[in-house]
């Protein structure tokens, strides 16, 4: 079930209905909550419904586990109910990627086999609520929080706002909400209608509308396309992706406004970056956390040396890629990601022995910084975009060898990218501004206020909604 669709407003209303009346009695919100997340998550496709279940059934065996064996079990116990929660992830996502890269290896060394592939149809947002229920088995076991009430886990982990692209949220976040009652009178409607309606604009207008003006024909057939054509495509990717991303996300934290929860932020304007680090910093937020709480620090994260630091680095943005997709781009992709990390940390080494900050804060250096880290992170993109290397090597070969006209570079696109990217170089308080605004307004005039910019996004907006692009993550 698509947010910017009739039938996620019809769902919702009763949802949000139901939510309230039920508020007294938590027993009963609870079980229809988890009933309703249920029915949006099959709304997709029910017969992956099961899954979902089954995370919630391993991520409570295995806490409740972890906090009954003894001390020197503990880890053994969490190494197993983090491996079980993980299997279905690796037979869904990377089984048929694993097979087929033994398949062409063999292959290679004069060995030809039939390997069993399973070609089977990925589940929507099992990424997502895969990590979060390791998070909330790790926690337990580092004693960061105990063990929940299983009809509160079941809400947690299938809450239906987060539940098909995030954001991650933490058990230690979102628990604690679940326990508490919500009051209606408290609710920051002008914040979530800032969220929801700016989300539906990003993916409506600026998301789609540059992926179907430039960014698909160009990414589908490289070689027809002139390098101008290209370059703009690129950066016409990175304006979607954020778009599109960052406005699920609006919306999703909109949402869940509105029923009374608060979900972390996950962008902070990621194309001002001044360091790849510091991107990852602004970019998908809580991926980045759970990435370095999960996955870098365990491993070590910078306490064991340079050449240690650098493998951790390496190994967990390369895994980042991979989580993104059972693809030899995505791992190209985190690749380019943790070798510009790796350096840049190295760099900020040698500027601290120096004795100088870690980056110069000098107006042209800032804009420098920026202008570097924006573009090693477009060259990202074209991998993260591209669906093979050879495509991936036709875009790059012709951004600089195809000059010529340049027809699908027209104003609207470039409008679309000055909007899509320049809005992140706005003042950070000109969106509290224009919530504030919006929550000084009386009921009907907010109301009058969003149905023009309502028609204003039907309109300028194409006919459909295609899917978000995370939800295939």
């Amino acid at each position: 079930m698509l947010f910017p669709t009739t039938d996620f407003a019809i769902f919702f209303g009763v949802v949000f209905l139901a939510h309230w009346l039920l508020q007294p009695t938590p027993t009963r919100w609870k079980v229809f909550m988890i009933a309703a997340s249920y029915v949006f998550y099959a709304w997709w496709d029910w017969h992956y419904v099961w899954l979902l279940a089954l995370s919630g059934v391993l991520a409570q065996a295995g806490a409740l586990a972890v906090c009954r064996v003894s001390q020197s079990r503990r880890r053994l116990v969490v190494g197993v109910a983090v491996a079980a929660l993980l299997a279905p992830l690796a037979y869904f996502k990377y089984y048929d990627f694993f097979l087929t890269n033994v398949a062409n290896g063999l292959h290679r060394v004069g060995v030809d086999v039939s390997l069993p592939l399973i070609g089977l149809i990925f589940p929507v947002g099992l990424s997502f609520y895969t990590f979060m229920a390791i998070s909330y088995v790790v926690d337990v076991y580092r004693r960061e929080i105990q063990p929940a009430p299983t009809l509160d886990l079941f809400v947690y982990l299938s809450f239906f706002p987060h539940l098909v692209a995030g954001p991650i949220v933490r058990g230690s976040e979102l628990l604690p909400q679940i326990r508490t009652r919500r009051d209606p009178r408290r609710l920051d409607v002008g914040r979530a209608a800032h969220l929801i309606f700016g989300g539906l604009f990003k993916k409506i207008v600026i998301s789609s509308f540059l992926a179907t003006a430039i960014v698909d024909p160009v990414f589908r057939d490289p070689s027809a396309h002139s390098s101008f054509e290209i370059l703009f495509a690129i950066y016409g990717f990175a304006a979607q992706i954020y778009a599109d991303f960052s406005g699920y996300t609006d919306i999703a934290i909109g949402v869940a406004l509105l029923l009374g929860f608060h979900f972390p932020q996950n962008f902070d304007r990621p194309y001002t970056a001044r360091s790849l680090q510091d991107f990852w910093r602004r970019w998908h937020m809580t991926l980045s956390r759970w990435l370095r709480d999960y996955l870098y620090i365990p491993l070590g994260g910078n306490r064991h040396g340079r050449v240690r630091t650098t493998i951790n680095i390496l190994v967990t943005m390369l895994l980042g890629g991979l989580w993104h997709g059972a693809q030899w781009t995505f791992i190209m992709w985190g690749g380019i990601h943790g070798v510009g990390q790796a350096v840049g940390h190295r760099r900020r080494e040698r500027r601290a022995r120096l004795g100088l900050p870690e980056l110069d804060d000098r107006p042209g250096a800032v804009w420098r910084q920026r202008f570097v880290t924006f573009h090693i992170v477009c060259l990202g993109w074209v991998f993260f975009r591209a669906d093979s290397f050879g495509t991936a090597a036709t875009v790059l070969v012709r951004l600089f060898t195809a000059w010529g006209p340049a027809p699908l570079v027209t104003p609207l696109v470039l409008v679309a990218l000055v909007v899509g990217i320049g809005m992140q170089f706005l003042p950070a308080d000109a969106g509290e501004r224009a919530r504030l605004l919006l929550s000084r307004l009386r009921p009907v005039a907010l109301g009058v206020a969003l149905g023009l910019v309502l028609f204003l996004i039907t309109s300028l907006g194409p006919q459909g909604v295609a899917p978000f692009i995370y939800y295939k993550f």
